[in-house]
């Protein structure tokens, strides 16, 4: 089934495109943690999950802007989803600066699409990029955590690489309970304690982690 577009001042489309990495570094299902004074507003303490790492480059979706303009309902409608009675909301995000009509789904490794269009991240993590996991969801099925994000985060080749070596990002592991977590707003301090580091110290010339 191809992507639908959707109407409405947010437009968003989910396609039947697969994303795939030859993964060449450990940094796959890892998460950026944007240091102050990175010089991208976009990425303003900014949390991305890393999906895809390779030779070709990454991408990677924000897991901690909310978009508060659009509900998981208001989506649904554009997309003429029906939403059963009882199923749950999820949260759409703001994924990215590239390609904001393209919708992923992050979630938990217990949900496979039945078109083999999910990208699996590890055995914690998947992300979905089609229809199907938005119609299942809307039934009341689908993952058991999941995450909506609206366009991504990319880098082509040593582009990622360079910025982390120009202290633009921390990393460290992904955990599912801070991804997938509702506090969006606590999210950049929470990565950062994961490695001991306080907020309050960092500053645009503090060093690597």
């Amino acid at each position: 089934m191809p992507a639908r577009p959707c109407a409405g001042p947010a437009r968003a489309t989910l396609s039947r495109e697969r994303t795939s990495g030859r993964c060449r570094m450990q940094l796959g299902g890892k998460l950026l943690i944007a240091m102050p004074g990175m010089g991208d507003p976009r990425f303003d303490k900014s949390v991305v999950f890393l999906c895809a790492y390779s030779e070709e480059g990454a991408m990677g979706l924000i897991v901690n802007k909310p978009m508060a303009e659009l509900s998981f309902s208001d989506l649904l409608d554009q997309l003429d989803i029906p939403k059963a009675p009882g199923a749950r909301d999820i949260r759409v995000h703001f994924g990215g600066p590239v390609e904001h009509a393209r919708g992923f789904v992050l979630h938990s490794g217990d949900y496979n699409s039945g078109s083999d269009t999910t990208l699996r991240v590890d055995t914690r993590f998947g992300m979905t990029a089609t229809l199907d996991i938005l119609e299942d969801i809307a039934r009341g099925e689908g993952p058991a955590e999941s995450l909506l994000a609206l366009g991504y985060a990319g880098w082509g080749p040593g582009q990622l690489e360079g910025e982390i070596q120009e202290n633009g990002w921390l990393t460290c592991d992904a955990a599912p309970d801070l991804v997938f977590d509702k506090s969006d707003a606590t999210k950049w301090e929470r990565a950062l304690g994961t490695l001991g580091i306080d907020p309050l110290m960092l500053s645009p010339a503090a060093g690597r982690a």
